[in-house]
């Protein structure tokens, strides 16, 4: 496996940033053949990160490039900070994500039955509106599972997802970003992959850049999901995938 660009080693707070810890994602991935393995914490914990112990990785194991992401919450307003955090550490890249619709954090098991009784296609409406900001904003190198709005298993009915999602690949496209392809739906209740198959594949008629994630919370779950990610990507067409450096993006065969 190339790459696992999408790991939160701290999870949801519970785990220590620690060299131990995050060996264990190492050997996890040296152990899959990962030569791309991406730390991406959720930005409410980038405090807690320690370049020294992301060193301390680099020299153990020369054989896997280990780079520093962030993933980011994107919320109308929180432009500026956003900046400000995207500066205090040297990071390879920066995952824009949207977790939230107006304060509901709709993908939280809590708040998933407030989906009940409302209008579908307007979530996916006020959903991608957002996604499309986040990536307007110019704030972001990668865009973070693209159609997480599904979760659940919910689809819009007036329209299909492509009508919502062609309009940001244009802009994706324009701006140079690059599309996470995150095997993490496939443990959620909707069992897919995000983006869906027919998004993967207008992702490579438009030629866009993608990486590969698992959304890693723990060691057990690295890599989880991906070889059937990249089974994917190869039947869609794609001969390469997107390596990030510095916020630079170089790419790489896919094999």
């Amino acid at each position: 496996m190339l790459q696992d660009y999408h790991i939160h080693a701290l999870a949801h707070g519970e785990y220590r940033y620690t060299y131990d810890w995050l060996k264990t994602f190492a050997v996890a991935a040296r152990e899959q053949g990962i030569l791309e393995l991406g730390f991406s914490e959720h930005d409410e914990y980038l405090s807690r990160i320690d370049t020294a112990v992301l060193q301390q990785l680099r020299e153990e194991f020369p054989d896997i490039n280990i780079r520093l992401g962030l993933e980011v919450d994107y919320i109308p307003g929180r432009e500026e900070h956003i900046r400000e955090i995207s500066r205090q550490y040297d990071f390879d890249y920066l995952i824009g994500s949207i977790h939230f619709i107006e304060g509901w954090g709709f993908d939280h098991p809590d708040f998933s039955h407030l989906f009940t009784g409302k209008d579908i296609d307007q979530i996916y409406r006020s959903y991608f509106n957002l996604v499309h900001r986040a990536i307007k904003s110019g704030l972001f190198d990668v865009v973070g599972h693209l159609d997480l709005i599904k979760i659940w298993g919910h689809r819009p009915r007036e329209h299909t997802v492509e009508h919502y999602v062609e309009p940001l690949l244009n802009s994706i496209k324009a701006a140079d970003m690059v599309i996470e392809i995150n095997s993490a739906g496939l443990r959620k209740p909707v069992k897919e992959i995000y983006p869906a198959p027919e998004i993967i594949d207008l992702v490579f008629a438009k030629e866009i850049a993608v990486t590969l994630g698992s959304d890693a919370h723990h060691p057990s779950q690295l890599g989880e999901g991906l070889a059937e990610a990249h089974r994917r990507l190869i039947g869609a067409g794609f001969k390469s995938i997107a390596m990030l450096e510095q916020r630079q993006v170089k790419l790489m065969a896919l094999k």
